[in-house]
């Protein structure tokens, strides 16, 4: 059986790999992000000759001081793709990690945008994750933008986001709008559009998201996990039930 975090982290990894997208030469992933760590170390199993920066990997880490380095190599433009979330994020890809309600949050308050901006700005490629999707999460205008998902022109920016994954389906962004990709086993037109609270576009007939073939499956449940265990113990332990650290592949 297929767990549902294999298929996104199968979708991601299809997403770095669009051949029709500027190259991920060197990709770097933030804290708390295992479906996308986990999509990251499949290319590289795979065999695509891409560049891993873990920002929080207890061991092997490149970043000596921490979040100063990822940004400083994403603002010398060596860093080709990243990825964010957000606690809402509406159909122009703005996010928001600040709070809800009047500024700064006075309904709700989030953990805060810390470098997002930043990195959403200096990084070719970011694609968008978040595992929620429902109407509170995916709204028509969020309520603050910490991370704005176009900039006006004459605004220096290298690119914005690719795509967005969420639990239900996985949407194409082309710098204006949402577009309906494929969607998730058990989801249907309707259900997306009645749990998406902004516009998008969508073709006559939707693809459904591919499974991840039996060799990505091999990769995830070995290879992969042997990778992931130190740095998300709980997610290997949640998704394929593995619990030791058994040391990291070479």
């Amino acid at each position: 059986m297929i767990a549902p975090q294999e298929r996104l982290i199968a979708a991601i990894a299809r997403l770095i790999l669009d051949p029709t997208a500027p190259p991920a030469r060197h990709i770097a992933v933030g804290a708390a992000s295992p479906i996308p760590a986990a999509a990251c170390w499949l290319v590289k199993k795979l065999g695509h000759p891409v560049r891993l920066s873990l920002l929080h990997r207890p061991s092997g880490n490149p970043f000596t001081e921490g979040t100063r380095e990822l940004f400083d190599l994403a603002g010398q433009g060596r860093i080709d793709l990243f990825f964010l979330g957000g606690a809402q994020i509406d159909g122009a890809a703005n996010l928001n990690m600040i709070g809800t309600g009047a500024w700064p949050g006075t309904t709700a308050r989030f953990p805060g945008s810390f470098g997002s901006a930043f990195m959403y700005m200096m990084t070719p490629r970011t694609i968008l994750f978040r595992e929620e999707h429902t109407p509170r999460v995916l709204v028509d205008k969020v309520d603050c933008i910490s991370a704005p998902g176009t900039s006006e022109q004459g605004v220096f920016r290298r690119g914005t986001a690719q795509a967005l994954v969420t639990g239900r389906c996985v949407f194409h962004f082309d710098g204006t709008r949402f577009t309906l990709a494929s969607l998730h086993p058990g989801e249907t037109a309707e259900s997306v559009r009645a749990a998406t609270g902004f516009e998008y576009a969508a073709p006559a007939e939707i693809p459904a998201t591919p499974d991840p073939t039996e060799a990505e499956l091999a990769l995830l449940r070995g290879p992969v996990c042997d990778e992931m265990l130190e740095t998300y113990p709980e997610f290997c332990q949640r998704v394929w039930q593995r619990s030791s650290f058994e040391g990291q592949a070479a």
